[in-house]
C-alpha cells in the first residue's frame, strides 16, 4: 500500500496439554488490549525464527524451539500493512511470564471466541477452532 508501512511479524502457536498460549496486547500498544498469539516485529537483518524466539524471551521469559510455519496472513490497517507469519513452537524452557504483555493465559482451541483478538488473527482462530 502506497505511504503505508509494512512490517513484517512473527506469532507462536505453543501448546501445552491441548492449550495454546496467548498474551494480552500492553496499555499504549497498537491494538492495547487485544489477545494475541506471543511474537512481535522483525529487526533488520534478523530472521523470522530468530526474531521469534528473541520475541518470546523478552515478552514471556521462555526459551523456545521455532518449528513448522503454519500460515502466512497478509493484512492491512489504516495506519500500517502487517506480514504475519504464524509458527509452531514448542516450549524448551521455563514458564511464561507477563514480561511485555498484560497477561498471559492457556486456553482451549474452543475457548478462543471468548477472547477479542485484533482483525490479522481471524482466519487462523477459524481455523483452530473448526
Amino acid at each position: 500500500m502506497p505511504g503505508v508501512d509494512t512490517i513484517e511479524v512473527t506469532a507462536a502457536l505453543i501448546r501445552r496439554d491441548g492449550a495454546l498460549l496467548i498474551a494480552q496486547r500492553p496499555p499504549g500498544a497498537h491494538l492495547a488490549g487485544l489477545w494475541e498469539f506471543p511474537g512481535g516485529k522483525r529487526e533488520a537483518g534478523e530472521t523470522l525464527e530468530a526474531c521469534l524466539a528473541r520475541e518470546c524471551a523478552e515478552e514471556l521469559g521462555v526459551t523456545v524451539r521455532v518449528g513448522a510455519l503454519v500460515r502466512v496472513v497478509e493484512h492491512s490497517y489504516p495506519d500500517r500493512h502487517l506480514t504475519l507469519h504464524f509458527f509452531e513452537c514448542t516450549l524448551i524452557d521455563g514458564e511464561p511470564a507477563p514480561l511485555g504483555c498484560q497477561a498471559v493465559r492457556w486456553v482451549a482451541p474452543e475457548e478462543l471466541s471468548a477472547y477479542q483478538f485484533p482483525p490479522a488473527d481471524a482466519r487462523l482462530i477459524e481455523d483452530l477452532t473448526s
